[in-house]
């Protein structure tokens, strides 16, 4: 049964530190829905009602794009060790890029890694668990390094080039690029 939370509470906390991965939805108006794992030590609880992570570049920058135009966002985490678990957080995000005037602030509750283009916040509305009785046991055998080591090996000219490219969504949204590069963070 399905329990709903106004604020982030301790054992809810507790639960998403263990977790080595969560899962980001978000969708605007029109189009497709983004839905993104996520890894490595990327996310902080900053208050009951707000959390924000580290991103890394990849293939896209949906999230960036859907939370521009609509701002509507979702996060889940599985427990895949004991008890069975599912939490949602719903609510309202923001991208906040190097250049923001938050982002210092927000930073500094992060280990900068390579790859680093924004810190995605989030204002939390809702807290949600279920039983997650039909999610699998695992256990973590360790981070995957590629997406680290590949933008430790790239070209800073080129990096950032290839990011500021990529200033739409797959659906052709517009979007803001960073212009700082973290290859040695």
């Amino acid at each position: 049964m399905a329990q709903f939370f106004d604020i982030i509470g301790d054992d809810h906390r507790a639960m998403i530190s263990r977790q080595p991965v969560y899962f980001v939805a978000t969708a605007a108006a029109e189009g497709r829905i983004n839905l993104s794992p996520k890894g490595y030590d990327t996310f902080r609880i900053l208050s009951g009602s707000q959390v924000a992570w580290l991103d890394l570049a990849g293939s896209g920058n949906e999230t960036h794009a859907h939370l521009a135009v609509d701002g509507r966002i979702t996060v889940m985490f599985c427990n895949f060790e004991q008890p069975a678990l599912i939490l949602r957080l719903y609510g309202r995000g923001r991208a906040v890029l190097p250049e923001d005037g938050e982002w210092s602030g927000l930073a500094k509750h992060f280990t900068l890694l390579p790859g680093t283009r924004q810190i995605f916040v989030m204002d939390v509305d809702t807290v949600q668990t279920s039983c997650g009785y039909g999610v699998p046991l695992m256990s973590l055998e360790r981070e995957r390094p590629t997406l680290i080591k590949h933008h430790q090996k790239s070209d800073p000219d080129d990096w950032l080039a290839k990011q500021q490219a990529r200033d739409r969504s797959i659906d052709g949204l517009p979007l803001r690029t960073t212009d700082r590069y973290f290859g040695d963070a």
